[in-house]
């Protein structure tokens, strides 16, 4: 695997919502990147409805039927509907692939009697338990890659949220501990993803579907969450925004071992990615507000291809099913944004987005295209490891966020980010050293086996 040693784009001012560089069209021929904003709404089944597959299937047949008729109903051209798995989904690949099967069907019935183009991702839980299992070699990864390949059967778009290192983050994120972010995320995690791609590149390629990404949700985010609020004290919102900046390094690899996009919604890193690799994103800010709250509501429209909700569980609202309310929200969000396409004014569009959300918290801040740019720069001028380019990415980061007056900090934030950037500045400059100090200082961190990552 060749590691990005080039920009997709010269410069910030290229990057635009509802174009990539390299976008990619779907075996119905719904085009993703290529000059418009799509809707991408994510149903979730309630809690209860996965105790049979019966049940399980008749929630997201009500879910996705949902979302479709909205669209037809409002005027919708186009809309992407992303199922996420729920364990069972992925532990029995029947399962997923009734349900994924059945969606489709709903999709060209739409298309067909309404015109509706529309898309359908799913993306396979990653049931693996590092802390339990070699994450290479257990009943759970095989159930993880036969899910893939009974999906991808039907699906046009697979993805997953791979949890590679998770055991150390934990360890690490409690104790504000950014020398085992850095091992956690950059080398453990991308040491199981350039093992795990390869083999998911290869069998959508095999089903004619297409590899969209990965996110580091299980690491990145949780940071994020831990650090939601401006009282929080559990996490510096400093270390959130240097632990989005090393995800980076991990969920390139994806793109990498073949993944050719529209990255997954969860991933606040992609504004990132998509100025490294010119690939469609899909993000996700003020409409997903129903799953939780980033600080970045409007800031992550700046740069993106698709427009997601995360995720919403399936319940009656007044307007509807929560589904299909979802449908309607992102979807006139969309519709402005390609209005101001057509009209020639995305520019300014994108620069209220941006200046709307540039000072709210350090994650928005870092996620403006021009810093997203600059510390995917980092990335990809420092290709000679993992580690030395999540370091990198995470030393850019603090530098940008150091050097901006505007940029507000508490005391408690700014000394813990000078304290994180003494540490990096310590450790050492090539990756076998670094691991070899990791390996000594995490050796009892219960369920870690270095065999697992190859190392």
């Amino acid at each position: 695997m060749k590691m990005t040693d080039v920009m997709a784009y010269t410069g910030p001012d290229e990057m635009m919502f509802g174009f990539a560089k390299k976008p990619v069209t779907t075996r119905r021929g719904l085009v993703i990147g290529g000059g418009a904003v799509i809707a991408e709404v994510v149903p979730h089944p309630r809690p209860g409805s996965e105790k049979t597959m019966r049940t399980l299937l008749r929630e997201f047949e009500r879910a996705n039927e949902d979302v479709l008729e909205r669209c037809v109903n409002i005027g919708v051209p186009s809309v992407v509907i992303e199922n996420e798995h729920v364990f069972q989904m992925t532990d029995n690949a029947k399962w997923g692939m009734e349900i994924a099967a059945l969606a489709t069907h709903q999709i060209r019935e739409y298309e067909e009697q309404y015109g509706l183009k529309a898309a359908y991702r799913a993306t396979i839980a990653d049931i693996r338990k590092p802390d339990m299992v070699n994450l290479r070699d257990s009943d759970r990864t095989r159930k993880v890659l036969e899910a893939f390949d009974a999906c991808a059967r039907h699906a046009e778009i697979v993805s997953i949220e791979s949890i590679g290192g998770k055991e150390i983050f934990d360890h690490a994120i409690i104790r504000n501990d950014i020398t085992g972010l850095l091992f956690s995320q950059a080398v453990l995690g991308g040491r199981d993803m350039a093992w795990l791609w390869p083999q998911i590149v290869g069998i959508a390629t095999k089903h004619g579907a297409i590899p969209g990404g990965d996110t580091d949700c299980a690491q990145a985010n949780t940071a994020m969450f831990m650090a939601a609020g401006f009282t929080a004290k559990d996490v510096p919102h400093t270390l959130a925004a240097l632990c989005r900046a090393i995800s980076v390094s991990r969920s390139l690899v994806a793109y990498e071992c073949g993944a050719v996009g529209p990255g997954k919604d969860c991933g606040y890193e992609n504004p990132i990615l998509k100025a490294i690799t010119g690939l469609p994103m899909s993000t996700e800010g003020k409409s997903s507000a129903c799953a939780h709250s980033s600080l970045c509501g409007n800031v992550m429209a700046a740069v993106c291809d698709l427009w997601s909700n995360e995720a919403v569980e399936y319940h009656r609202l007044f307007g509807g099913s929560t589904p299909a309310v979802f449908a309607e929200i992102l979807s006139y969000d969309v519709a402005a944004m390609n209005a101001a396409i057509a009209l020639g004014y995305q520019k300014e569009y994108q620069a209220c987005l941006i200046a709307s959300d540039r000072y709210r918290s350090l994650h928005g801040f870092i996620l403006c295209p021009d810093n997203a740019w600059s510390i995917g720069k980092a990335v990809v001028d420092n290709n000679e490891s993992y580690y030395v380019r999540a370091k990198a990415a995470a030393m850019t980061c603090a530098a940008l966020m150091l050097a901006d007056q505007q940029l507000r900090f508490t005391t408690f934030e700014k000394e813990s980010l000078l304290g994180y950037l003494k540490e990096m500045e310590s450790l050492p400059p090539t990756e076998a050293n670094f691991i070899d100090l990791c390996l000594k200082k995490y050796s009892k961190v219960k369920g870690f086996l270095p065999a697992a990552y190859g190392l």
